[in-house]
């Protein structure tokens, strides 16, 4: 089997050939010599996502456009993990390495499939397009669902560890690249994220918006950073000097590719968009100096006429094309096959038991209980009837959020509870759409074309609009007589997510919400179930916060599942019967509602998330329950006061005070005192461990000068500061959840 760059036909004329070939020389050598054998038109045509083929050095097509969000996706068959929020909320970083270590050998044993037969198109290469590191500021925006939330040390954790697992450790190649997105201050809205031009103080932009960037450039040695859609400070961000050049290049060291989101060349020119530049030319020689390496378009084919002009020289590029060159080397692509650690890795390795088995793992470690009044849950196995009610228990196509894999086997919720309660009659009513007016589509990617073994998902037949019944009289009369109705609601991906143009429904916007209560026809539905008497389960399936108080008194039981990935089923269900004892957190602030939320366009942070929302939110971001209680025993700071560029030892032991086994995760907040331009606590560490009933685990963290940074203007960075502050450790964010002690930074 030949893999890599070269076909086997192209080797046999080739490799004795040319030094760019030969794995003796450094990759600096091996850099200059295939550009020096390069023409101006061949540079420029490796500079897009869809790289020409330089036949005349055997050097095929290479597509740098591949998904891996939460899976390999778009390229057949994968395992789908649960969507990217629900990752965040199991506070997890080695459960998120073993979880990304595995979308890897999957995305290995494609590529040297996809290569062994010639196959060089889109989403089978080894150049993936995440992690989403944009920091969730606002839950009305759609695309939030693919980050880790609102805060920024937890999105820098968990996207490091994404980072880790697709690159790997080997020495001598990556085994995949990882690309952190979107650079920078990004965050919707989404229907004008082509025209949008975001302002911020230097304070949100090194404190909120920047931190998970700097940590995957500096720590992770991220091999791509992708500049987003927006302007910032009046520039495009992919012709930014002061986010590519001077924080990205300069001050944080970057040496990898900067490529452009899809088609954000063209926003640069295009009428009724950023319009910044007359045309392709100007917009491409901007973005080339400004350091955007590799353009998802193809506005870059006027770097043609550029060099014939004068515009720009052909040594301009050569910067640019040798990054993309380094890559593909440091990849294994130019290398002969036996080279890398990978070479053996076949489709057998995809889709596996294994693999099936820790998408079930994530999924559990992902459910977040939020309310249990009356011990409602767990339900008991000998229950006869069971109600299902909702059009989201039977949605497979939701379960895999977006940017979503193949599974061979999708459990959807209400399969999961028939199998977890095989005694009972499990009754199933859809009850209403997602919204009034609702029209079942299908998503228009390669993704979500077929699931189920391959087999095609059918086109609705009927593209009505759903109208919303004046009652639920008739739900009602089929539910009533169960011991427990179970409701399956909230959103879908096919009503929140990147520019849905045909989204426009009461709430919805082009992808956005513009209210996060639950649609009334759904909250409606809630209360007719209330009615009934019998104990109502809320499972949330969502990708944001859902603002409920007005619905909190007609369930006993909510539950969020998020988008739970292709064994969401059988996770739900395993929770619902107490055989896992759930212990997600959420990784976003519930709030109570709309009133409670800034301008969804502006980009402040005053008055949003958990570390500057100071009103009472429904439930506090780090927030979730179980089926057993835990205490926190007093804390122990190693010292009292510490010089600055010193660390600190934190320590507490965490008693499982209940009869049941169970997860919890303990986290550290810091607060900084007598400043009022300080967020209200920002966290700093965070642990879940597994306690047995009646035992109890000691946690230990260590805070460094991190842990103490927060912008100064005096270096136009986040520097550690000096000062007193509150350290404060428990089980949410919520102020009467932690324990507090006192430190000096002198």
């Amino acid at each position: 089997m030949c893999t890599g760059l070269l076909s086997c036909k192209q080797k046999q004329q080739v490799e004795p050939e040319y030094p760019f070939n030969d794995p003796s020389l450094s990759v600096e050598e091996r850099v200059n010599d295939l550009l020096s054998r390069l023409t101006a038109e061949e540079k420029v045509g490796m500079m897009m996502n869809a790289s020409v083929a330089v036949e005349r050095l055997g050097i095929p097509a290479y597509n740098w456009w591949n998904e891996a969000l939460h899976g390999v996706a778009r390229a057949g068959a994968a395992t789908v993990f649960p969507q990217v929020i629900g990752i965040a909320a199991t506070f997890d970083e080695d459960l998120n390495l073993e979880t990304y270590t595995i979308a890897s050998d999957e995305a290995r044993a494609k590529y040297n499939d996809a290569m062994a037969n010639g196959y060089y198109r889109q989403y089978y290469g080894l150049t993936f397009w995440t992690p989403n590191v944009n920091i969730f500021r606002d839950p009305r925006w759609g695309r939030g669902h693919e980050t880790y939330g609102e805060d920024p040390y937890l999105t820098s954790r968990m996207g490091l560890a994404a980072v880790r697992g697709l690159q790997g450790d080997d020495k001598n190649f990556f085994k995949a690249n990882a690309c952190a997105k979107h650079y920078a201050v990004h965050s919707g809205p989404e229907p004008d994220r082509h025209s949008f031009d975001v302002t911020v103080s230097p304070t949100d932009l090194w404190e909120t918006y920047l931190p998970a960037f700097k940590t995957l450039v500096t720590e992770g040695n991220v091999q791509e950073v992708m500049c987003a859609y927006n302007r910032y400070e009046g520039a495009p961000c992919c012709g930014s000097t002061k986010l590519l050049v001077d924080i990205l290049r300069s001050r944080w060291g970057y040496k990898g590719i900067v490529v452009s989101d899809c088609g954000a060349i063209d926003d640069f020119y295009v009428k009724g968009r950023h319009e910044t530049h007359p045309d392709a030319l100007t917009a491409s020689k901007d973005a080339i100096l400004n350091g955007t390496d590799l353009e998802c378009g193809s506005s870059y084919r006027s770097m043609i006429e550029g060099i014939q002009k004068g515009v720009i020289t052909d040594a301009d590029l050569d910067p640019h094309v040798g990054r993309l060159i380094a890559d593909r080397i440091e990849l294994g692509m130019l290398d002969p096959e036996d080279r890398t650690p990978w070479k053996d890795y076949n489709l057998d390795m995809v889709c596996t038991p294994e693999h099936i088995a820790h998408s079930l793992k994530v999924s559990r470690e992902s459910m977040v209980l939020l309310k249990n009044e009356g011990n409602v849950l767990p339900l008991s196995k000998d229950l006869k009837k069971i109600a299902v009610v909702g059009v989201n228990a039977d949605d497979s196509l939701m379960l895999l959020g977006n940017y979503n894999g193949a599974p061979l086997k999708v459990v959807t919720i209400l399969d999961g509870i028939k199998a977890k309660f095989p005694a009972a009659e499990v009754n199933y009513v859809e009850g209403c759409k997602l919204v009034d007016g609702y029209v079942a589509r299908l998503r228009q990617s390669a993704d979500s074309r077929q699931v189920n073994g391959g087999q095609p998902v059918p086109q609705p037949a009927n593209l009505e609009p759903w109208k919303a019944p004046e009652n639920f009289d008739e739900v009602v009369a089929q539910v009533k007589d169960a011991e427990v109705i179970i409701y399956v609601g909230g959103l879908s991906p096919n009503l929140e997510g990147e520019e849905m143009r045909g989204v426009v429904y009461e709430g919805f916007k082009g992808g956005d919400r513009t209210t996060i209560e639950l649609p009334a026809v759904q909250s409606r539905l809630l209360a007719a179930l209330r009615t009934t008497g019998k104990p109502v389960v809320f499972v949330l399936t969502t990708g944001s916060t859902i603002g409920l108080e007005k619905d909190e008194p007609n369930y006993d039981a909510l539950l969020v599942a998020w988008y739970p990935g292709e064994q969401g089923g059988n996770a739900v269900a395993d929770v619902l019967a107490g055989d896992y004892n759930p212990a997600g957190r959420l990784p976003l602030t519930f709030y109570k509602s709309t009133a409670q939320l800034p301008d969804f366009e502006d980009y402040d942070m005053a008055g949003r998330t958990y570390r500057y929302f100071d009103g009472e939110p429904l439930y506090p971001f780090g927030y979730g329950i179980g089926y057993t209680s835990f205490s926190y025993g007093k804390g122990k700071l190693s010292k009292s006061s510490i010089k600055k560029g010193a660390s600190v030892k934190l320590s507490f032991e965490v008693r499982n005070d209940g009869s049941k086994d169970g997860e919890e995760v303990a986290q550290v907040y810091v607060r900084r005192l007598n400043d009022p331009a300080a967020p209200l606590k920002s966290l700093r560490g965070f642990k879940r461990a597994a306690i047995k009933a009646g035992a109890s685990r000691k946690y230990e963290f260590t805070l460094g000068p991190d842990a103490f940074s927060f912008y100064d203007s005096s270096v136009d960075d986040l520097a550690e500061k000096a000062g007193d502050y509150e350290i404060l450790f428990g089980s949410s964010s919520s102020d009467k959840d932690l324990q507090k002690l006192t430190l000096t930074v002198k």
